[in-house]
């Protein structure tokens, strides 16, 4: 996949890429305050956590088939940060830079959604993938390529994540987000999140809305019905864990997706008829079996 004239090995271009990026997703034809309301209509290409991974990102973009017709959507979520280090620091900025081409491009077909990793990069807390402090590695590779102007770049992938929507919701009832808040939480989870714009305060950890959202492991059945009650889904599809072949249906409402190692997966999902856990798991696609060309 190309970013056709944009060069990610300078500084300006590369920012105003994201900055351009950064106001279309705020702008972008189905956006509505932190979720993206896709109607009943068209083709959805489900994905999981990505983590750097260009040849998966690159099959993505092939499967997505976003040329065919404008009601073809995909998902991109957890793009940033690996253990694959090159030269000792991070350059995942660069995948990131190729969904933010494709965003500016398809402004109505794709959607990156925030997840943990995007959202502890733009806030500067410590995570990691196994290589060390992800954070601290992703900026020395901005400063490793751009030198003294890596700061401006930095800012600028700061605006894209901050400009990320917490959710997709079909309104035939699916759920895309990277994960959904963790049953001890939800005391302090506000279930009204996705009908109003983010606030600073959602971000902080441990407590604000989008960080519980981006965080939650181990939702059980009846916690997922209850969430499925509250925002009117029948299906979730997540990432965030971790899924040995790809996919891997937790309960009867959801779905988690990997797309970042040898056996990633996603999910292409008719949106007039959304399928059920047991027909997606027919229906899940290896990025394995599939041509990167």
């Amino acid at each position: 996949m190309q970013t056709d004239a944009i060069d990610l090995r300078r500084a300006e271009p590369t920012a105003a890429l994201f900055n351009r990026a950064a106001e279309t997703l705020l702008t972008a034809p189905f956006r509505v305050r932190s979720t993206v309301r896709l109607p009943a209509t068209g083709r959805l290409l489900a994905t999981g956590d990505l983590h750097d991974n260009p040849v998966h990102l690159a099959k993505i973009r092939r499967l997505a088939r976003l040329e065919a017709a404008p009601d073809h959507h995909v998902v991109l979520h957890e793009m940033i940060h690996s253990e694959r280090l090159v030269n000792g620091v991070d350059l995942s900025y660069r995948v990131l830079g190729r969904v933010a081409e494709l965003v500016t491009r398809y402004p109505a077909q794709v959607h990156p959604l925030l997840a943990n990793h995007e959202l502890a990069q733009m806030t500067g807390k410590g995570v990691s993938k196994g290589a060390g402090n992800n954070c601290e590695l992703f900026d020395a590779g901005l400063e490793f390529v751009f030198g003294d102007d890596w700061a401006e770049v930095a800012d600028a992938i700061d605006a894209f994540i901050r400009a990320m929507p917490l959710a997709l919701v079909s309104a035939s009832g699916v759920l895309c987000a990277h994960s959904v808040p963790a049953a001890r939480d939800m005391d302090r989870f506000d279930l009204g999140v996705l009908d109003r714009d983010l606030v600073e305060a959602d971000y902080e950890s441990r407590t604000g809305a989008a960080y519980l959202m981006t965080w939650g492991r181990g939702h059980d059945a009846e916690h997922l019905a209850r969430l499925a009650d509250a925002w009117d889904v029948r299906l979730f599809c997540l990432g965030h864990e971790h899924a040995e072949t790809g996919f891997e249906a937790r309960t009867a409402l959801s779905i988690i997706l990997n797309s970042d190692h040898e056996h990633g997966a996603v999910l292409p999902i008719d949106l007039a008829a959304p399928p059920t856990t047991e027909d997606a798991a027919y229906a899940v696609i290896p990025l394995g079996a599939i041509s990167a060309e």
